[in-house]
């Protein structure tokens, strides 16, 4: 199937590491304009050169912090200011903090909102207007499968509960505009340097018997995974699709 995304002119946000990074190259492989944000300089620089390899076209990154209104302006500004436009937005930023109720603290509560709820906010609300008086495009921010049901850890699944709501909220408020939005729920997702990974090093054991018991597939998914059905849902072959959340977990949520 052809996605049709040859030249479209992509931001992706948290883009420097797992999925984000995975997002970034698959757009770039279809032939996209990637401008690739992210707070990280040094793994910044790394994906420039992965992404040039995999197209050999020019790409952009800017570090920001898009948890922050200035940070999110720059992504924003830099991206159009480059390209001469913006078709297809992505936000990826997202990070758990304490995993039990009784330890949530105030700043635990708040830190997950920013980082997981606010980032994408800041982008997504931002990027819509723009993606509108171009006549169109797509908004897809990656929420979790704990946004949709309990589980995981309290103030992660206040937070991409949000998300989802926010998701649907702009797909509501600028379907007439051609602005899709949608949001994707991963399940539990493994590459190198993650937060599974640093669970299964810890106590490989422990994370065997989480999946056997959690996961009908019988494995962790990859980002290569969620990539591809991002890419799709922000394509314009899924121009009937907005205002949805699609799981990508192997089966292992529970929710209808």
């Amino acid at each position: 199937m052809n996605l049709e995304l040859d030249k479209k002119l992509v931001l992706v946000t948290g883009a420097s590491r797992g999925i984000g990074r995975a997002i970034a190259l698959a757009f770039a492989r279809e032939g996209a304009y990637v401008s690739a944000v992210a707070r990280g300089e040094r793994d910044l620089a790394r994906l420039q050169d992965e992404l040039y390899k995999a197209s050999e076209r020019p790409h952009l990154t800017t570090v920001a912090d898009v948890a922050t209104r200035a940070g999110a302006d720059l992504a924003l500004r830099e991206t159009v200011g480059h390209f001469g436009g913006l078709d297809i937005v992505v936000t990826v930023v997202g990070k758990s903090f304490a995993r039990d109720a009784h330890e949530l603290t105030d700043d635990d509560l708040a830190s997950s909102i920013e980082t997981n709820l606010t980032s994408a906010a800041h982008v997504a609300q931002r990027a819509a207007p723009v993606l509108a008086q171009r006549g169109g495009g797509s908004i897809t921010m990656i929420a979790s499968i704990w946004g949709r049901e309990a589980g995981g850890a309290p103030g992660y699944n206040v937070a991409k509960a949000g998300v989802i709501a926010l998701g649907k909220a702009l797909a509501r408020d600028y379907a007439r505009d051609r602005v899709r939005v949608n949001t994707i729920a991963p399940g539990s997702i493994l590459f190198p340097g993650g937060g599974w990974d640093r669970r299964r090093i810890a106590d490989p054991v422990a994370i065997d018997a989480f999946v056997a018991a959690e996961i009908p597939s019988g494995r962790f998914g990859t980002v290569d995974e969620v990539a591809d059905v991002v890419l799709f849902v922000a394509s314009p072959r899924a121009s009937w699709v907005t205002g949805t959340c699609v799981p990508v977990d192997g089966g292992q949520s529970r929710s209808f």
